[in-house]
C-alpha cells in the first residue's frame, strides 16, 4: 500500500471540490488525489493548473473521468482505481447540482427538474458510493464524506433569517428564490448517509455529511458574485473545513451532519 492517503473527489473541476484540492495542496502532507470530473480534458487541465499553483507540493493529482449520472462511467472509474491502487482511503462525494431555477426559466419541465435533482444528488451519489465501497473496505482508515446543504435541515426550516425559508407574497406562480427540489434531495442525502453509517458500522468506515455553509461558487445561479451579494462566503472557508474532516478533526461526530462550528440538526 502507498503511504499516501488516496482520496477521490467527485465534481472536482470547480467550486468546493476544486478548492478542497487546493486546500490539501497547501499542506506538506502528501496525498494521492483522484480529481473526478465529467469531462476528462477539463479535469486534466485543472490538475495541471493546481500543480502549477503549488509547484513545491508533493501531492499526486490524477484526473479521472467519472459522471455520477452514468453507471458505465462509474464502473470504469472503479475498475481504473482498483487496478492501479487496489484501495481507496477517502471517497468525497462532492458532485451535486441545483436545477430549480431551470424549471422557472422553462429549460426543464417541473418533473424533469425534480427527477434530475434526485438523480444527481441522491441516486447517482448512492450508486457511486455503492460501487466504490469494496475499495474503501481495503483501507486501514476508510472515510466516506457527502457534501450536503444547510438548506436541508428540517429542524431549522422555519428560520426566516434565511431567504430560502421566507414565505413569498400571495398569488401564483411563485417567482422568488426557492429551491424545493434541491433542498429535498439534500435532505434525502442526509438519510442516505445514515443508511451507510448503519451499513458500514462493523466495517469501521467513518461516515459524515458535511454542510459547508453558504459558499460563493457556481452552484445554482452560476454566478459567485451574485451569491456574495446574498451573503455567501469564500469557498476556501468550506474547503478548509472539508480538509479538516479528512484529517480527523471531527472523528467524534461520525454519522452526523456537521457544520464548521457545530452539528446541523435534522
Amino acid at each position: 500500500m502507498s503511504s499516501n492517503t488516496i482520496l477521490l473527489i467527485t465534481g472536482a473541476t470547480a467550486g468546493l471540490g476544486l478548492e478542497t484540492i487546493k486546500s490539501l495542496s497547501r499542506l506538506s502532507k502528501p496525498y494521492i488525489i483522484l480529481l473526478g470530473g465529467r469531462n476528462l480534458d477539463k479535469a486534466k487541465a485543472i490538475a495541471r493548473e493546481v500543480k502549477e499553483e503549488f509547484p513545491s507540493n508533493s501531492n499526486v493529482i490524477e484526473p479521472i473521468q467519472v459522471d455520477i449520472e452514468d453507471d458505465g462511467s462509474i464502473t470504469k472509474a472503479f475498475q481504473h482505481v482498483s487496478a492501479k491502487y487496489g484501495y481507496l482511503d477517502v471517497l468525497l462525494s462532492n458532485a451535486g447540482a441545483k436545477f430549480d431555477g431551470d424549471s422557472l426559466k422553462g429549460k426543464m419541465t417541473t418533473r424533469e427538474m425534480w427527477n434530475k435533482s434526485w438523480d444527481v444528488n441522491v441516486t447517482g451519489t448512492y450508486i457511486m458510493t455503492h460501487t466504490f465501497i469494496p475499495l474503501l473496505l481495503k483501507s486501514q482508515e476508510p472515510r466516506l464524506i457527502f457534501i450536503t446543504s444547510g438548506t436541508s435541515t428540517m429542524a431549522e426550516s422555519s428560520n426566516t433569517a434565511l431567504a430560502v425559508n421566507r414565505s413569498p407574497a400571495k398569488g401564483w406562480p411563485k417567482q422568488e428564490f426557492s429551491v424545493p427540489a434541491y433542498r429535498s434531495a439534500k435532505a434525502g442525502m442526509n438519510m442516505m448517509m445514515r443508511e451507510f453509517t448503519c451499513m458500514l458500522k462493523e466495517d469501521e468506515v467513518k461516515v459524515w455529511c458535511i454542510s459547508p455553509g453558504f459558499l460563493a461558487t457556481g452552484l445554482g445561479t452560476g454566478d459567485p458574485e451574485a451569491l456574495k451579494k446574498m451573503g455567501a462566503v469564500n469557498p476556501l472557508i468550506g474547503a478548509d473545513f472539508v480538509r479538516s474532516v479528512v484529517e480527523g478533526a471531527r472523528d467524534g461526530e461520525v454519522g452526523k451532519v456537521i457544520r464548521k462550528d457545530d452539528v446541523q440538526p435534522w
